[in-house]
Order: C-alpha cells, then sequence, then structure tokens
C-alpha cells in the first residue's frame, strides 16, 4: 500500500488526513446493490484468464464496502479535513471556467434545432490505479492491432468471411462498409489513427470493453479541456497523487498525421505537408471540442464547403486561391463525407473525395470505411478472431454478446431478453435507441421477440452489465454514486505503434443509470491515471524552430472563414449603429422636452432606414407615443431582421463558427451581449396593456419596455460597454493576417454606409438648422468631443461637414473611413485567378472615390455659403451620401464574388 502523499511529518498532519478519509466515509453514500463501488470497494486483482465465450460476468456483491480503496484514501488524504470546507467553492470555479473559456456541447430537442449549452463537468476526478491501468492500456493496445487486422482482410482478401469466422451480412451487408474502398491501401498501410473504446466495470471490479467507435471519435478535445479545469482546481492533489500527463499522446497523434503525409506532399513538390482538421460544422452536437482540439494541435478547422477536388487532388479553398490538402483529421462519419459516391443528400462532404482517397493522394484519419467495426454484431465474433489473427486470447474481454443474424446466437439469446440491451447492429432505418429489457413487461418484451424474428439480423443482444459507481460530489456535501463508463483513446504514434491516452473521457449519468450519452443528460469527469513512476512532463510546444522554417509559416485563410470574420465586422458595425440610434432616442424621450419638427423628422426616417420601426409606423411628429413604443417593442425582437436583438444573435451565430480565430474572451462577451440585453429589457407588463409591434399593432402577451425608462437606458449603456470592448478585442486580440483585414474592411464598408444613411437622414429633413439637430448628430457619430474641442459654440453646417465628412483624422467621418479603407483593401491577398494583382486591387478601390470624399469641403459647401441658408440646396450632400453608401454596398459585393464565393474561372491559380 503505497503512503499516504502527504507524508505527514506530525501527528497533526497524519490526524488531519485520517480524518478528512472518515469524513468521506462519513458523507458518501454506498453504491446501489449489484455494482462495484469505486469509493470504497477494494482494487481488483488483475484477472490473468479472460471470462468464456457469452458467460455472463458474475453478478456478485462486490466485497470491502468498510474502508476507501487505496486511490481515494490518498486523494482525500491530500485534501485534507479542511479541503472539504472549499469544495463548494471549487465546485463553482469549475462551473466558472467552463463559463470563461465558452466550454458548450449541442443538445437536440425533438424538433431537431440545437441547443448550446454549458459542458457538464462534475468536480471530483475518475481514479485509476496504476496497476489497473497496465491492464486496461494492454487490452486497448491488443484491441487496436485486432481491429487493424479485421480492417486489412475486410478491403483485401476477405479470408474470415470465406472461413466463416466474420458473417457476410455484418461486413459486406453493413453500410459502413464501403465497396468503393475495396482493395485499396491508406498511406502507410494505416487506417486507424484514433480509436475509442468504452469501457464499463462489472461488479466484481474487471472491466468489460461495451464499445468501440472506429470512424470519427469525439472527446479527445473535452478530455484535454477537463484536464486543464480539473489540474487547477485540485493543483496539489494532481500533483501529490503523480497523474500522468496528457500533451505527449496528442504531439504523437499530430507527428504520425505528418509523417504519413509528408509523402503525399514530396511527390507533388508541396513542400511541407498541410493537415486540417475537418468539422461537420458549428452545429455539431460536439463543435466546441472539435474548434478546440484544431487550436491545440495547431490544424486548421475546416468545414466540407472549404475543400474541393481538382482532378485527383484535394485543395483548401482560401483568400489567397486553392492551397494544397495532405491530410484529414476527421469529425465526419463516413457516409456523409462524399455526395457522389456516398450519401447523395450529404451538404456536409467533399465531392469526389473517395477518387482522390484511391488515388492514394490524401491522408484522411480514420481511414473512410472503418463505421462496420462499431456494429455490436461484430463483437461476439472478436474472440475467435483474436485467435485466429493474433494468436492471442483477448485480455480485455467484451461483454457476452448474441447477434440474431445467426440462429445459434438468437437462441441462445432468446430466452435472456430480460437481462439483455437489444441494440440495433446498423445505423440505418432500423435505427432506435437500445432497449433495456429489464425494463420491458411480459407483453413488451414478446413484441420485441416478433420483432427480432421479423428481420434478425438488424438486432443485437448484449449482456446488461450493472456498471461501477463513482462517487460525485453534491452541493449539500454529500458523496452521491453515479453510474460510470470510461471512454479510452488509442493513439497513432510515429514509430508504427499505438499509444493509449493516459486518461480518456468518463462519462456519468446523472438521472436515468442507463443514461450516460450527454445528449440524454450525462457529465463528464477527469480521467486520472495514477502512476508509480515519473510524471511525463512532455509539453505541446513543438521544437525549436529554424530560420528557413519561417519562411511560409502561417495558416492559410479558408474562405468560409474570411467570409465569416467579414460579416463579424459589419455585424459588430451594425449593431453599434443601432445601438447609439436607439440610445439617442431613448436619450432625447427621457428628456422629454420639445423638439422642433425637422428634428423629429430626422430621427423617424433615421430610425425607419435602420430598421428600429416598421415603415407603417407614424413618425414622431405625427403620434410620438405610437413611435417611442413601437421603438421600445422592436429592441428585443428577435425576429425583426434589423432590430438590436436579431443583429446581436446573427453576430453570435457568426462567432459560434468563429471558435478556433476567437479568444475564449471574446467568445464569451459575444454570448454575455444578447442574453444581459434580454434579461435588462425584459420586465413585468402591468395588466390590461398590450405590447405594441414594429409595425403599431397589439400583440397580446409580452412584456413593454418604455422607451425612456431608466432600465432600457441601463440595458443600452450595457451593449454599448460590451460592444465597445468586443471592438478592443477585434483590434487589438487578433492576428493580423487577412483573416482580421476583411473583419476591418467589413467593419469598415458597414461604418461607410451607416454613416452616409445617418448624413442623409439629418441634410433632407433640414434638422441641422436647430440645435437640438446639432447636438444629436453629434451624438450619433460618437463626435461630440472632438467638435466641441475645435468649434466650440458654433453651430455651423459648414463645420460640420469638415468635422464628419471631411475630417481624416476622425474616425467617425466619411474621409476617415475611406482612406481606412484603402489602406486594407491595398493589403489584402492578391485576388485569385488574378494574372496582375495591382490591376485586380484596383477593381476594388474603383468602387470608392480616389482620394478623401471625392468633393472638396468648398464643393459641399457652396450653396450654403452663397445663400447663407443652412437649409438651402442641401442637394450636393445628399447625392455624396447616395452615392458612398452605394459604394459601401458594392464594395461588399465585389468582396464575396473575389474572395468567399471562389468561381470555376478563380481556381485556375494554386497558391502554394
Amino acid at each position: 500500500m503505497l503512503p499516504l502523499p502527504l507524508d505527514p511529518d506530525s501527528d497533526a498532519e497524519r490526524a488531519a488526513a485520517e480524518a478528512a478519509c472518515a469524513h468521506a466515509l462519513s458523507v458518501a453514500q454506498p453504491a446501489v446493490a449489484g455494482h462495484f463501488d469505486e469509493l470504497r470497494g477494494p482494487a481488483p486483482e488483475p484477472h490473468t484468464e479472460p471470462p468464456e465465450d457469452h458467460v455472463a460476468p458474475e453478478a456478485a456483491e462486490p466485497a470491502g464496502r468498510g474502508g476507501l480503496r487505496e486511490p481515494w484514501r490518498r486523494f482525500f488524504g491530500q485534501l485534507g479535513r479542511s479541503g472539504w470546507a472549499e469544495l463548494p467553492q471549487r465546485a463553482a470555479e469549475v462551473q466558472a471556467q467552463i463559463l470563461r473559456d465558452g466550454v458548450t456541447h449541442n443538445v437536440y430537442g425533438s424538433d431537431g434545432v440545437a441547443v448550446d449549452r454549458p459542458w457538464s463537468m462534475g468536480l471530483l476526478p475518475f481514479l485509476v490505479e496504476p496497476g489497473e491501468w497496465r491492464q486496461i492500456e494492454a487490452g486497448v493496445g491488443q484491441r487496436v492491432r485486432l481491429l487493424e487486422a479485421i480492417l486489412d482482410d475486410a478491403y483485401g482478401p476477405q479470408r474470415l468471411i470465406a472461413d466463416g469466422l466474420l458473417p457476410p451480412a455484418l461486413v459486406l451487408g453493413h453500410p459502413g462498409y464501403l465497396q468503393a474502398l475495396h482493395g485499396s491501401t491508406p498511406p502507410g498501410g494505416l487506417r486507424l489513427h484514433v480509436t475509442a473504446l468504452d469501457l464499463a466495470r462489472g461488479p466484481q471490479g474487471h472491466w468489460w470493453v461495451v464499445a468501440q467507435r472506429t470512424q470519427a471519435p469525439s472527446g479527445l478535445g473535452y478530455v484535454m479541456e477537463n484536464r486543464l479545469i480539473a489540474s487547477r482546481v485540485f493543483a496539489e492533489p494532481f500533483r501529490e497523487l503523480r497523474v500522468q500527463h496528457l500533451a505527449s499522446s496528442y504531439r504523437a497523434l499530430v507527428d504520425k498525421l505528418d509523417a504519413l503525409a509528408a509523402p503525399i506532399a514530396r511527390a507533388a513538390g508541396d513542400g511541407p505537408p498541410r493537415v486540417a482538421l475537418w468539422t461537420p460544422g458549428p452545429y455539431n452536437e460536439t463543435y466546441f471540442e472539435q474548434a478546440y482540439l484544431a487550436r491545440y494541435l495547431g490544424l486548421p478547422l475546416v468545414e466540407g464547403a472549404d475543400l474541393t477536388v481538382r482532378g485527383e487532388r484535394l485543395f483548401m479553398r482560401t483568400v489567397q486561391g486553392l492551397v494544397p490538402i495532405h491530410g484529414l483529421l476527421r469529425r465526419l462519419d463516413d457516409d456523409w463525407c462524399d455526395p457522389l459516391e456516398l450519401r447523395p443528400d450529404s451538404a456536409l462532404g467533399v465531392p469526389g473525395l473517395l477518387k482522390v482517397v484511391r488515388a492514394g493522394q490524401v491522408l484522411v484519419a480514420n481511414a473512410l470505411g472503418a463505421g462496420f467495426l462499431e456494429s455490436p454484431g461484430i463483437t461476439g465474433f472478436l474472440p475467435a478472431l483474436s485467435r485466429r489473427l493474433l494468436g492471442e486470447e483477448l485480455s480485455l474481454p467484451a461483454l457476452p454478446t448474441w447477434w440474431c443474424g445467426e440462429a445459434a446466437a438468437w437462441a441462445a439469446g432468446r430466452g435472456q431478453l430480460g437481462r439483455c440491451v437489444i441494440r440495433p447492429s446498423y445505423p440505418d432505418s432500423r435505427h432506435f435507441e437500445p432497449v433495456v429489457g429489464a425494463q420491458l413487461d411480459a407483453i413488451e418484451r414478446a413484441a420485441w421477440t416478433r420483432r427480432i424474428e421479423a428481420d434478425p439480423e438488424a438486432y443485437t443482444l448484449q449482456l446488461d452489465l450493472p456498471h461501477a459507481q463513482t462517487p460525485v460530489w453534491q452541493p449539500g456535501g454529500q458523496l452521491v454514486p453515479r453510474t460510470a463508463i470510461l471512454r479510452v483513446y488509442a493513439i497513432a504514434d510515429g514509430r508504427g505503434g499505438h499509444r493509449i491516452l493516459p486518461g480518456g473521457m468518463t462519462r456519468i449519468a446523472t438521472r436515468d443509470p442507463h443514461a450516460l450519452s450527454m445528449q440524454r443528460g450525462g457529465a463528464s469527469l477527469d480521467t486520472w491515471v495514477l502512476t508509480e513512476g515519473p510524471v511525463d512532463t512532455y509539453s505541446m510546444l513543438p521544437a525549436a524552430l529554424r530560420p528557413e522554417d519561417l519562411a511560409d509559416y502561417r495558416h492559410p485563410v479558408a474562405s468560409r472563414t474570411a467570409e465569416n470574420l467579414f460579416w463579424l465586422g459589419r455585424y459588430t458595425e451594425r449593431t453599434e449603429h443601432l445601438v447609439r440610434c436607439a440610445q439617442t432616442l431613448a436619450t432625447l424621450v427621457a428628456e422629454d422636452e420639445e423638439l422642433p419638427p425637422p428634428v423629429l423628422e430626422a430621427m423617424s426616417r433615421l430610425a425607419r432606414d435602420t430598421g428600429l420601426v416598421g415603415w407603417g409606423v407614424p413618425s414622431m411628429a405625427v403620434a410620438p407615443r405610437v413611435f417611442e413604443r413601437a421603438v421600445a417593442a422592436a429592441l428585443g425582437d428577435v425576429r425583426g431582421q434589423a432590430s438590436i436583438a436579431y443583429n446581436l444573435a446573427a453576430l453570435q451565430r457568426v462567432a459560434g463558427s468563429l471558435r478556433e480565430r476567437l479568444s475564449p474572451e471574446a467568445s464569451r462577451l459575444v454570448r454575455a451581449m444578447g442574453e444581459e440585453f434580454a434579461r435588462r429589457l425584459r420586465r413585468p407588463r402591468p395588466e390590461g396593456i398590450d405590447e405594441v409591434s414594429a409595425l403599431g399593432g397589439p400583440v397580446p402577451g409580452g412584456s413593454v419596455p418604455e422607451l425612456g425608462s431608466q432600465a432600457t437606458l441601463a440595458a443600452l449603456d450595457g451593449l454599448a460597454q460590451q460592444l465597445a470592448a468586443l471592438t478592443g478585442t477585434q483590434t487589438d486580440r487578433m492576428t493580423r493576417d487577412d483573416g482580421w483585414r476583411l473583419l476591418s474592411v467589413g467593419r469598415l464598408a458597414e461604418r461607410l454606409i451607416g454613416l452616409s444613411n445617418l448624413l442623409k437622414s439629418y441634410f433632407e429633413a433640414g434638422a441641422l438648422a436647430h440645435a437640438a439637430g446639432f447636438d444629436s448628430l453629434l451624438a450619433l457619430t460618437d463626435s461630440t468631443i472632438t467638435y466641441r474641442a475645435r468649434y466650440q459654440g458654433r453651430l455651423e453646417p459648414l463645420a460640420l461637414l469638415a468635422a464628419l465628412v471631411m475630417d481624416e483624422t476622425n474616425p467617425r467621418s466619411l474621409a476617415c473611413v475611406l482612406r481606412r479603407l484603402r489602406t486594407e483593401l491595398r493589403k489584402l491577398p492578391d485576388p485569385p485567378g488574378a494574372s496582375d494583382p495591382a490591376d485586380a486591387h484596383a477593381t476594388l478601390l474603383a468602387h470608392l472615390p480616389e482620394q478623401g470624399v471625392g468633393l472638396s469641403l468648398a464643393a459641399l459647401a457652396e450653396p450654403t455659403e452663397a445663400d447663407r441658408d443652412p437649409q438651402a440646396d442641401r442637394a450636393a450632400v445628399i447625392a455624396l451620401c447616395d452615392r458612398l453608401s452605394a459604394a459601401g454596398s458594392s464594395l461588399s459585393d465585389a468582396l464575396g464574388q473575389r474572395y468567399f464565393a471562389l468561381a470555376t474561372g478563380h481556381d485556375r491559380r494554386l497558391a502554394s
């Protein structure tokens, strides 16, 4: 028995450690009878002989319900008696860190709509002792070797089928077997680069394989996030228990992918290999961890729309042109990968990908076609296959399994329906959620028997194993047992084998003991593998770079990413503009002063132009109360396509697609803006008062914020501050690459449109003849301080034009926006397909005036100066505003056609 990790020097320290262990026992509920107790039962002796095939694990009562198991004795001893009082604070730190990092998981409702929810992580870790891990490590490694051998045979000579060791229906008849790849060999001959096995501990403490994931196993990103949080919250126990680190396994995966992709790159003369992580997109349930993993591994994150096939090669669409891709770490199941040869309705795949795979011109990890190994029907045949292919007995057994398509197996399993879980053999139209036989009554079991007999191949019976239960801390201070399952990952290393990630994803059931998936309300725990030797201190930081390595050391920016960044800039600027307009309106209403009709008309036009109210709403001059209520009602209306709430939601959607690009602070800020704005606007509605829609009509139910109320002003002010912070992150916290430059161009184009329409509204209405019009326009352009510092006490249109149109030092003037736009446009990458980049940039610049705003101040002011009348002949300013607003829109369209939607003609130029 290892000593308590404290190695206490004094009796007081030893007593504190023993008191902590005693307290843990006093507040811990025992595991349910028939389940192994991870907290109390002693660690089992590793069995040397696997159970006989199709023999149920012995459902014996686990022994040792007295003291803590050794790893937990060490954990709580290190925690100390005083550490118990800190557990609520540590639990709060876990949740706060999850929110800070923006760790989420998409949960799908019955309507198929994904809801973004915070990741669920328990406070205490799942502990695995060194001896146990050695057994798991050996058994998982053996399994992966066996699965590789089965794949080699299935896509090669198919001797296992010919010799009757594998039923053809489970291989050739499985939709996961890709006949189009029969006879092909992947780069390096390796098919399984990342394999996941779900393990459960039985009543006597033995580990059993429950399932295997061989297509695109999920969770590696969450594993690392859990580790970073748990090791920070329990820093001392983590260090003193000598928990094995994870980073070297991730490094081995990257090194292996690079090594396998390197020959493809060399043969094509492309230089260093380019490997990307292929995601189904932001609506996938585990998109966060895919983006997190891409960032951690240093791989670009791509979707199917980012990729294209030319000839027999794969390319990524970027703003620089087509960039060759030599390897893909995929998170997309097989049938979605190529709509030409697999699932035709897939919008996630790459047409022609299988052609590139057959040509050996791209590494796909895991190799396509491994899906049939995930069928539970395969499990019952693995012991015999291990003896045949490896000459070994399985050291880590699988649960007794009966594939009903085999008459003898169905005959053996039919009478045990109440002790089994009924699982689908194929992921097709016959798919159903696994059914626990013990939860069926006699009538239901008879119905399932008839159903299986009608189509026996579609069903597999697997013995229902009472999973071990691990302690989970509850806010009340108790330790409650929860059913646990451990997902272990085997990762291809750089030496021709696999290494087992020393840890993994432990999932627990929070309600239904059979519901361990995150979709059904499960939670996760960090998995601590304890070691008796030295801890691996490897870091993911790569070796030192050489000068020649830096020549082309940057990731290309995918066209989709660039477009999302462009719209992130536009939505940010557009929302800022809307908020400033709403603030000005709310302030005018709150001051309750009599405003001149031209000022009211200008504000009404501006509100209609920006979408703060509908076009059918009467102006402030005609029906001020109706107008105010319409603006107030529209603030939080996510259905109004120009409302603040709608643009906040659009901003959040775009930011959600850029997780690999944005800092956690920026992502968290974007999420918080919409939530806090909606919360601040929401208040009880007085009885009998209906909400006013954007068209001025009543809408039953809901609440109506008063436009000039302190609550509305506070909501708008808070949102304005958050938007200023977001602008700061975009300005100072992002790399100045081509993607950031397009974000900046998007912001500037939107500002050009917004400022032009704003000035036009005020000049058309003649509002500048009044002090209130002057003041409100300066507030809307955030130029009050600038103007007063230069022209104190002077309310003259000429001075206003100088400040808001001609001043290249005022970031809210048209001339400054145009100057910055011209600068950023010249720094954009050469457009794909351009024979002369200078001419291509000139085409973009042609949308804008060559210099300044295209007119002199004298030309704009001449009619006004001649007549000495602020309202006379405003046509020149209005015409300029129309031209510049149209220029911003046409420039946006041109950028989209040039960089975001790469047409065939643009694809001729390949970026190297």
